[in-house]
């Protein structure tokens, strides 16, 4: 299989044809977190991870997302016979089948991720096919993408939450972001001493993921913008459209409103900026339907002059970010930056605040250990 661009070989290869789907696999794997972790609504001590890959002409893409084991039994039960003997070049064909498929199911939620996972394998083996890294196939606005470090989990004692955004700093890593709303009565207290331990060139994101009240999260917004604060993810629910139009309106100067983690299609976005409730939209590739989830997105955003962030999943939005004309930065999460660093080979770390392809590695640039793998494979 060939993962890398040889430099005795033309860079593009002549591929017009199709390419007929020969097999599709699904892997579901749970590896437990270094230490308990939580934010405002949830814990958790474990992440699973379900890999798809499909294989065509002796190539294999790979797509993953971060979901239930249930999601790979959608992608082996329904979706798997959507794809084999069908054509991998026609990736647009392949995501409306699938939506197709899923009709009587419900789009959102697990239906969408179990999409997304083989969405993600289609582009990364449509690369492969024609001998290009992924971000060149869909076309780059740029060569690199700013990262934010991102963890700081509320189960975190003060001295790990220090530790851990101080490193990132040190490393280069220029915005670093924060779990708040377990206990909001501790909020501000540990905001600061975040500020204190990245100091003042280092911007501080902070994500509530939706454990506020509106005026409670508004009292909050202007406490934690005299610490610096310049982000504010998820203060209310995200499904709180005019709790979030509020604290967008009425909250600090300086201070952007986030969310969209949690959209499923392009109608989620639409909506959520149609209200006015954001100054950046999030959205999630391994949730959204895929890249070209993640791209429909990136279209909304630029129908609205309103800047765009990728959710997680540093691996796969990499290629995507330099691709979409609104991304701003992605996130480098904690949790997924580890996983996908321990099962693939090709994952990257950032350099100077910045994650940038490795336009040496076909699609996108990663190749499963499947050692590793084999280690926290769910059957």
């Amino acid at each position: 299989m060939q993962t890398k661009i040889d430099d005795d070989e033309p860079s593009v290869t002549n591929r017009t044809e199709s390419c007929v789907i020969d097999r599709v696999a699904v892997t579901a794997a749970t590896i437990p977190t270094t230490s308990p972790e939580s934010d405002g609504t949830l814990a958790w001590s474990q992440t699973t991870v379900v890999i798809v890959e499909i294989a065509c002409d002796g190539f294999t893409g790979i797509g993953y997302t971060y979901a239930d084991i249930s999601t790979a039994v959608l992608v082996e039960s329904l979706l798997k016979k959507e794809l084999e003997g069908r054509d991998a070049m026609d990736i647009p064909a392949r995501w409306l089948d699938m939506l197709k498929a899923v009709r009587n199911l419900g789009r959102p939620g697990i239906a969408s991720m179990a999409i997304s996972a083989v969405d993600i394998a289609l582009w990364d083996l449509k690369s492969k096919l024609l001998s290009l890294p992924a971000a060149k196939l869909l076309g780059a606005a740029r060569t690199s993408i700013a990262v934010y470090g991102s963890g700081g989990f509320t189960s975190y004692s003060d001295d790990e939450l220090q530790h851990q955004l101080a490193a990132w700093a040190a490393s280069g890593i220029r915005m670093v972001k924060m779990k708040v709303g377990r206990d909001p009565q501790r909020d501000t207290g540990r905001v600061q001493r975040a500020r204190e331990s990245i100091g003042n060139e280092t911007e501080l994101f902070v994500d509530a993921n939706g454990a506020y009240e509106r005026k409670q999260a508004l009292a909050l917004a202007y406490k934690f913008r005299e610490l610096g604060v310049t982000w504010f993810e998820e203060p209310v629910s995200s499904d709180d459209l005019q709790g979030l139009r509020l604290l967008r309106d009425r909250g600090p100067a300086g201070m952007c409103i986030a969310a969209g983690e949690y959209g499923y299609d392009a109608g989620y976005f639409r909506r959520m900026l149609d209200a006015g409730a954001v100054d950046v939209l999030q959205a999630d590739a391994t949730r959204c339907g895929g890249v070209t989830g993640f791209l429909q997105a990136d279209a909304v955003c630029a129908a609205h002059n309103i800047f765009l962030s990728a959710h997680t999943a540093p691996s796969i939005h990499l290629h995507v970010c330099c691709a979409a004309i609104r991304a701003i930065h992605l996130e480098y999460f904690h949790d997924h930056s580890r996983i996908e660093s321990l099962i693939f080979d090709g994952a990257l770390k950032p350099v100077h605040g910045s994650l940038a392809p490795d336009l040496s590695r076909l699609g996108l640039g990663l190749e499963i250990r499947r050692d590793e793998l084999a280690r926290y494979r769910v059957n």
